[in-house]
């Protein structure tokens, strides 16, 4: 059973799928868009992955505000959500993601990627810190 982990954002998405135990979570692609409001492609794209992968649910991350209110872009991951859930009839579970991005760009620092190519990565990392936050949660329940 593989479980995909997305960190939505204005233009990019970042994806990381589990192992098919659901112990650990890799990153896969940053799937990126010119405008936020384009979002055919981007599904498309989730849904191939999908069947590619033999997904049986999606982990997505819920950027709640530092003081746990919910802004914007929490609005938007829910709306986000609905359209995930109608299109590959799939559950989608939202999971608390801040300061994944912090964290992931502290670890390419850290790393010593260039300051120009974190873009290239940062969202991806992101998405496997989500899914990781998850799978972690799972097994200290079991």
């Amino acid at each position: 059973m593989r479980i995909m982990g997305l960190d939505y954002g204005s233009k990019t998405v970042g994806v990381a799928i589990s192992d098919p135990l659901g112990i650990t979570a890799q990153g896969i692609e940053i799937i990126r868009r010119e405008k936020e409001s384009k979002l055919r492609q981007t599904l498309a794209r989730i849904d191939a992955l999908i069947k590619e992968y033999e997904v049986e649910s999606i982990v997505l991350g819920f950027p709640k505000n530092m003081n746990n209110t919910i802004g914007d872009r929490a609005e938007k991951s829910l709306a986000f959500k609905e359209m995930l859930e109608k299109r590959t009839g799939l559950e989608v579970v939202m999971w608390d993601e801040r300061l994944t991005t912090v964290e992931a760009n502290r670890t390419l620092m850290e790393g010593k990627v260039r300051r120009e190519d974190r873009s290239k990565y940062v969202d991806m990392l992101a998405a496997v810190y989500i899914l990781q936050g998850y799978l972690d949660s799972r097994s200290f329940k079991a």
